[in-house]
């Protein structure tokens, strides 16, 4: 497919456009998807920031929410060890939770009130954290890892493709150990053929968008 270089000022403003033309229900829900291998620059997370950051000059209100605080209780994620890829892969994500408390009361029988977080990965505890309710027309920015193929219901999809070798030199050293995990979600969801938006992200000052084949608009 053609690929399209773009400078990440104009991803954000891009992307942000498209978000903000995007109609539907009362709200839209919009997964940021890829591994956090940008060096704080073009991860999800910062590009889920960035994004949201520039919606309310378009009339979209915004939230983001990290779906690392949707994860599993460590008691669950830890318990065939530390660092098993597989079980990364497969069972982190507490995919109900996420849905329960985010994303179905933002589908076209919620009442948009959100729980922003569930559990805090690092304390291993509840967050408590208080509900929010997201106008009208606002649009929440989900920003995680693994997200597609999951059964997640989403509106709009971006994903950050990384060539597996710049992923294995750009990947922080203390999660290596998952990088078989990103290699199983290329090999058997293909996340790029799920994404509305694929961004290639292999050089994070750098990022192109690859253009859909004609007859292939996603």
């Amino acid at each position: 497919m053609p690929v399209r270089p773009i400078s990440p000022a104009a991803l954000v403003g891009e992307l942000a456009d498209r978000i903000a033309a995007t109609r539907g229900g009362s709200w839209l829900r919009v997964a940021v998807d890829g591994a956090p291998a940008g060096d704080g620059r073009m991860t999800p997370a910062a590009l889920a920031a960035a994004v949201a950051g520039a919606l309310p000059a378009r009339g979209r209100p915004a939230v983001v929410v990290s779906a690392r605080y949707f994860w599993r209780p460590a008691s669950q994620r830890l318990e065939r060890g530390r660092t098993d890829p597989d079980v990364f892969y497969e069972d982190w994500l507490d995919v109900r939770g996420l849905t329960r408390e985010v994303l179905a009361p933002l589908g076209p029988d919620g009442a948009g009130r959100i729980l922003p977080t569930l559990w805090d990965p690092v304390t291993d505890r509840a967050t408590r954290a208080g509900y929010l309710r997201l106008a009208p027309g606002g649009v929440l920015l989900l920003e995680g890892s693994l997200l597609l193929g999951t059964g997640l219901p989403l509106d709009l999809a971006v994903h950050l493709d990384v060539s597996p070798a710049a992923l294995a030199r750009r990947l922080p050293a203390e999660v290596a150990w998952t990088l078989p995990a990103y290699r199983r979600y290329t090999d058997e969801v293909d996340p790029c053929s799920l994404a509305d938006v694929v961004v290639r992200a292999d050089d994070p000052r750098h990022p192109a968008i690859v253009e859909p084949e004609l007859g292939h608009a996603q």
